[in-house]
């Protein structure tokens, strides 16, 4: 069994967080019924929201302070697309709108942590 500490710091994982994030954006897509208007969508969404913790990763190795703030200001960025499409979604089928509120709000959060991230790093 983990100690506090190391469960603690799984907690704030930053790079985990942001894939799980992306993991379950794919499963959220897989349920959502294809049409011609959820097809496009369904496809911008994936890739805003599994670009999010690449973009991590790639911060994470970032060979300079300015490479890094660039690769956190593409996961802001990625993440505040991801709002976007999970709204076009909501409103294309309200019979999932429910579940893009969950995903919008943890989107959101990593929006907020990732600005705090880039003024922090000022």
């Amino acid at each position: 069994m983990p100690n506090q500490a190391q469960s603690s710091k799984k907690k704030y994982d930053l790079g985990e967080r942001t894939a799980r994030f992306g993991e379950h954006i794919i499963k959220f897509a897989k349920r959502i019924p294809e049409n011609a208007i959820n097809r496009s969508l369904i496809s911008q969404l994936i890739r805003a929201g599994t670009s999010i913790g690449a973009n991590y990763m790639e911060a994470d190795a970032a060979e300079s302070k300015k490479d890094f703030q660039h690769k956190i200001g593409l996961c802001k960025k990625e993440s505040k697309e991801v709002l976007h499409w999970l709204r076009m979604i909501a409103t294309a089928d309200s019979n999932i709108a429910d579940e893009c509120r969950k995903h919008w709000k943890e989107a959101h959060e990593l929006v907020l942590i990732f600005s705090s991230i880039i003024k922090n790093k000022n």
